[in-house]
This record gives C-alpha cells, structure tokens and sequence, in this order.
C-alpha cells in the first residue's frame, strides 16, 4: 500500500495527459486546485504515509488529529492518484457548475473531515462487536470516500437514470452501493470501510441534517440554488458530451492511453 511511485509514474502522466485532453480552461476552479493539491501533495508528501494515514489507534487514541485533516489529500501510489483524479474531475466538473464554486469548496472540506469521523466510529464499532482490536490499526489515504460522498450526492441531483457498474446496468440510485462492492471485489486492499464512510456522509447530507447545519454555518438561511440548479436534472454539461460518469471515467482511461500511444 505504501510504496511509491512505482512503474515510472505512469498514472500521474497519464492523469496530466487527461486535464490537457479536457482542457485546463473547462475544469471549474474548485475542482482544479483541488486536484492540483493532491498531485502537490503526492509529489512532495507533508511526511511519509505511515505518518498521515487515518487509523483508530493514532488519530483517537493518541490524538494526532492532523490526520483526519492530511489523510484524504495523500495517495498510496500513481495509480491510487490517477482513478481518483479521473473521477474526481468529471464529478466536480457536473456538481461544482450546479451547486457553485463557493458551495462546492464548502462541501469538500466538510466531506474531507466527516469521512475520517465515520471512518474512525465504523472501525471502532468493528473492533467492539469482532472483539478484534486490529480494526484499531487499519490505516487509510485518499480521496475516494470524498468521492463516494460527492457520488451520492450527484445522485441526488440526476436521479431515475440507469449507469453501469462493471457492465451491469444499475439505477443511478443505487450505484454507489454496488460500486462499493465492486471495488471491493476487484481490490480487495482497498478500504470497504473508508468507501462506505463517504456514502454515509452523502447520505447524511441529502437526507440528514449535514446540509442544513453547513448552511448555519455558512451564515445562510437557506440554500442559494445556482442558476444551474433551475435548470432540468436531465441537462448535461458539455464537458461531459452526455455520458454517464462511468461511461466518462471510461473515455477517460482510453483518451489517455491513446494520447500515451501516440507519445511513443
């Protein structure tokens, strides 16, 4: 899980290949510093992995909370950095030109620190109801919680669509809950409680009170829908030319392998 920077950084280039493909100019700003923190952050790490992972043991235990602040913005490897870039890009360019720039940093930041919460108490009531205390030791980075958060919350403002999931047509609805296994299954070193963190934070938003208590904290009455938000649920962004966000991860992958192919 910790090693670096293996096979050449193909990943990173790969992931810088696709924002030229996209183009600098359509990615909103949010989402483009945003990625651009995590590519600084994986280039030149705030302290190796070990020391800014998420676990029970040292971010409750020992109170080193930095973590919950560091974890999410640090990756494992290229590739661990590259899918989450990828997805990160086309969720940002449809939720943060709905929703508004300010709003979406808002939500980011939020979304960061409440997966780390959630991540803490599942591990936790894991170690308490399997009597095993390794649960305490589980270390995790990276962005994909935030991801799948921000997955059920773009759910949330195009719903009734079908997506596909390993090929398998879902109602968008529930596509973050077969996502969750189908990441789980195709990589099983990846966090399953980390991932299903983030869904209970995007449901917690849409459902709960998460929303309403940002928006007593932004010092707003109530929500300030952007005038994307009047329009219809079914509008695309023509950054994303109509696809559904696997089908954009998708095009993703292959632009970048023919924009490598053709380097070469």
């Amino acid at each position: 899980m910790y090693s670096r920077r293996r096979g050449g950084n193909l990943g990173l280039f790969l992931l810088l290949s696709q924002l030229f493909h996209v183009g600098f100019e359509n990615i909103p700003p949010v989402t483009l510093m945003t990625m651009a923190l995590n590519i600084f952050l994986y280039l030149s790490p705030i302290q190796p992995l070990m020391n800014v992972c998420i676990n029970v043991q040292e971010t409750w235990n020992r109170n080193d909370w930095k973590r919950l602040f560091f974890s999410p913005f640090h990756h494992a490897d290229d590739w661990h950095l590259y899918f989450n870039m990828v997805s990160m890009l086309y969720k940002g360019i449809r939720l943060e030109q709905r929703i508004g720039s300010n709003w979406f940093a808002f939500m980011l930041s939020v979304f960061s620190v409440m997966t780390g919460i959630i991540y803490l108490l599942l591990e936790t009531i894991l170690a308490e109801l399997m009597e095993d205390q390794s649960y305490k030791m589980q270390c995790a980075v990276g962005f994909s919680g935030v991801l799948f958060a921000l997955k059920v919350v773009n759910s949330y403002y195009n719903p009734g669509g079908l997506t596909y999931v390993m090929g398998i047509p879902v109602w968008e609805q529930y596509a973050c809950w077969a996502e969750l296994v189908a990441i789980h299954l195709i990589a099983p070193g990846s966090s399953f409680v980390g991932h299903l963190s983030g869904i209970i934070v995007g449901l917690i938003y849409i459902n709960g009170p998460l929303k309403q208590l940002m928006q007593i904290c932004a010092g707003s009455s109530g929500y300030r829908a952007s005038r994307n938000d009047a329009a219809s649920n079914t509008e695309r962004h023509d950054y994303t030319g109509g696809m559904t966000e696997e089908e954009q991860l998708e095009e993703a992958i292959r632009a970048s392998l023919d924009d490598d192919s053709r380097d070469r």
